[in-house]
């Protein structure tokens, strides 16, 4: 972990990307010597884990099986 201040990270802003890209470096963004910014590496989230807003959503009832014919609106509606 390498820590730039603010005019450094100006400067060498690219040179900071090519390193995060090449070696997954993670900078600190200082201004008066307090961080103020995180320059980190890309991470994509997996598709296989289902979100938790996602996961706490339950329904009443299997949304695969086929409406009965009184369940379907009518056409006038």
């Amino acid at each position: 972990m390498k820590t730039l201040n603010i005019t450094e990270a100006d400067s060498n802003f690219f040179p900071a990307l090519a390193e995060i890209e090449e070696q997954g470096e993670i900078f600190i963004i200082c201004r008066n010597g307090e961080p103020i910014a995180d320059l980190v590496p890309h991470g994509r989230k997996s598709r296989r884990y289902p979100h938790p807003i996602m996961s706490a959503i339950r329904i009443n009832y299997d949304p695969t099986e086929t409406l009965d014919q009184d369940e379907w609106p009518d056409e006038d509606e």
